[in-house]
Order: structure tokens, then C-alpha cells, then sequence
């Protein structure tokens, strides 16, 4: 089964201050496959956190079609959707998807544990004590069950991270979006963050992943896609793509990156 598929996705901002509309994302076409790994790469301003945020409502698409577990979410033309969902179906099919961004965003005036066991309890009612076992599990899964009644302030950046992957894990998706986990990172930190998620792999998690991180690509990825101004430029398994990419934009991108 697929877990995520898209077909001619597109997506453009209007310009501001003068300037003419941008078309970020030009009809992109991809499918994940259950239990893959799919990771983006690119130029920065490619398009693939806006690809990345269209998948569970972050962004609007103007046009194109996305399917959630073969289930057809959005079918957009002219940016309205067509697609012929109730609200609560609607919302049932994207609380599949998990994801995580850039900055951490954990509710600093709230303990570690109390940042897992927030959505749990109010999205899903989920009982208090069913809901703090769960985060500690998560917590000793990310190799921080010693920071359970810790605040986000007092972790390192890598720390933060791993609490905010445990709390998308928290509501037990199906899918993970990951939008450059590691970018806001110092270097020394990345691989803390690097190493849980190839477990999560390993485990079997569907996993898409927007990241600069060639060699987690390399060693973790199914497939690498390549997006270049709002396009994707090629699709490959990695031990192709990154010995012998079709496109000489490809090329030209792994020679600067790597």
C-alpha cells in the first residue's frame, strides 16, 4: 500500500512588494511506499518544505492531487478541493502523519514528559496515566528517560530535537515528515539526532525527510529524490543516485554538497 502519493502537485505564492507570482512547487508526482524511506534533497528554495508542509494541511496546494494511505485527501483545482471528505475523516487521515521541523517548538513553560502527554490527552483523550507510560516508553526510546521532569531550556539543541520527535511519535503515526531536523543543530549534535532516526527506519516507520544530510541519505534513504526549482529533477535508490545521477543538475548539486 502507499502511504503518501501526490500527482502534479503545484503551488504558487503572489508576489509581493512588486514582484511577480512564484510557482514553488510545479507538478510534482512521488509515492511512498509503506515502511519506506524517502528522503528530498536540493538546493535550498527548491520547494521541498513547502512540498513537505502541502501533505498535512501546513500549505495550501493550488492544484494536484494527495492521497493519504490511498486515501484521497486533497484534489485540487484552482485551490479548492474537491475531494469529497468530512471534516472529521479529513482530520482522522492527518493525524496519520507525524511530523517534525526545523526549530523544535516544545512548550517551553511545560516539563519533557508533559510535552509528550499533551496531544495524547486532548486529540486523541487519551487517560493521564495511559498517556504519561507511553512518553516515558518514548522517552527511554530516544535515549532520554533521565530528562523526564527536565524543561526544554535545560536540554541541548539535540536534547530538544529528540523530545520532538518523541512527541510526534506520541500520537502514534503511521507516517513521519521530517523538514531538516538537523539544520538548526551544531554540528556536534547532529548525529544524536541522525541515530534515532535511523532507528525509527530500522523499526520499519514510514519516513519522508526533507534534509541537507547526505550520508543519512545515503546509508538510510530507500530512494532519494532530487527537487530543483519546484520540481523533482529525478527519483533513484541512493547507491544510483549518488554514484551516477542522470541529471546534470544532479551533478552539479552532489559536487558542491559533497
Amino acid at each position: 500500500m502507499s502511504m503518501i502519493k501526490t500527482v502534479d502537485v503545484s503551488k504558487t505564492f503572489q508576489g509581493k512588494n512588486g514582484r511577480g507570482p512564484l510557482e514553488v512547487l510545479k507538478n510534482v508526482s512521488l509515492t511512498v511506499e509503506q515502511g519506506e524511506v524517502v528522503c528530498i534533497i536540493g538546493p535550498s528554495g527548491a520547494g521541498k518544505s513547502t512540498y513537505l508542509r502541502s501533505l498535512n494541511r501546513l500549505e495550501t496546494i493550488d492544484s494536484g492531487k494527495i492521497y493519504i494511505e490511498d486515501k484521497l485527501l486533497f484534489d485540487c483545482r484552482h485551490g479548492i478541493n474537491a475531494a469529497h471528505l468530512t471534516h472529521h475523516e479529513l482530520n482522522a487521515s492527518l493525524l496519520e502523519v507525524g511530523m517534525v521541523f526545523q526549530s523544535f517548538n516544545l512548550f517551553p513553560h511545560k516539563t519533557v514528559i508533559e510535552n509528550l502527554m499533551l496531544a495524547p490527552m486532548h486529540v486523541k483523550k487519551v487517560p493521564v496515566e495511559a498517556a504519561r507510560e507511553k512518553a516515558k516508553q518514548l522517552l527511554d526510546r530516544v535515549g532520554l528517560s533521565d530528562k523526564t521532569d527536565a524543561y526544554p531550556s535545560m536540554l541541548s539543541g539535540g536534547q530538544q530535537q529528540r523530545v520532538a520527535i518523541a512527541r510526534a511519535l506520541a500520537m502514534e503515526p503511521k507516517i513521519m515528515l521530517f523538514d531538516e531536523p538537523t539544520s538548526a543543530l551544531d554540528p556536534e549534535l547532529v548525529g544524536e539526532v541522525l541515530s534515532v532516526m535511523k532507528s525509527l527506519a530500522q523499526a520499519g516507520m514510514t519516513m519522508m525527510v526533507v534534509t541537507h544530510e547526505m550520508g543519512f541519505a545515503r546509508e538510510a534513504a530507500d530512494k532519494v529524490a532530487v527537487m530543483f526549482e519546484g520540481s523533482i529533477l529525478e527519483i533513484a535508490p541512493p547507491s544510483e543516485l549518488f554514484t551516477n545521477p542522470k541529471q546534470e543538475r544532479t551533478k552539479q548539486f552532489l559536487q558542491s554538497v559533497l
